[in-house]
């Protein structure tokens, strides 16, 4: 009789109590994270293929068989000696130099490499700018425009300390949308 109580009383807390108060701390304290992000045209949360000239590129994805599968987040797992990961590498930066011939300096490393997760949908400030005299090409806009978009989607740090400034591909490709360019 004292387990079927253990059991019921661990039932009610653990299956009923704690998840209705998570989601209700969740939903008075970041109702914007607890409801997902999910935009027209993809989520802000999960990475995506953009493969237009006119549209910022985010970092490649290693998740499922085509890449940005959510049902398969992964990474590689290649490491460093691994030649498959050295050839998809030399290819991906072939790719990039060759999309983007104005973009000066160095194809910016997370461009070529995939994310632990595959489905990374930032980018830092600095990879966005590399593509962006593509973009202004391709939207036939000063790229200084440009430019200042990437900068005014610029997110800081979680909290001011965690992480790196980064760059919604997502929000900064529906805002270059909605200048209509």
């Amino acid at each position: 009789m004292v387990a079927l109580r253990m059991t019921a009383v661990t039932l009610v807390l653990c299956g009923l109590a704690y998840p209705l108060a998570v989601t209700g701390i969740a939903q008075v304290a970041l109702p914007w994270r607890a409801n997902g992000s999910f935009v027209a045209s993809g989520s802000e949360l999960i990475g995506q293929r953009f493969t237009q000239p006119k549209y910022f590129q985010g970092r490649p994805s290693a998740a499922g068989a085509e890449g940005y599968d959510a049902a398969a987040s992964s990474g590689s797992n290649l490491g460093p000696t691994s030649r498959k990961l050295r050839d998809r590498i030399e290819a991906e930066q072939a790719r990039l130099i060759a999309e983007n011939p104005q973009a000066s300096g160095p194809v910016p490393l997370e461009l070529l490499t995939t994310s632990a997760s595959g489905l990374d949908p930032h980018l830092s400030p600095e990879a966005a700018l590399w593509q962006a005299p593509r973009i202004a090409a391709a939207r036939g806009m000063p790229v200084e425009e440009v430019e200042a978009l990437v900068t005014a989607h610029v997110e800081g740090r979680d909290l001011g300390l965690l992480g790196e400034p980064r760059v919604n591909v997502l929000s900064l490709n529906l805002a270059l949308d909605r200048k209509g360019v």
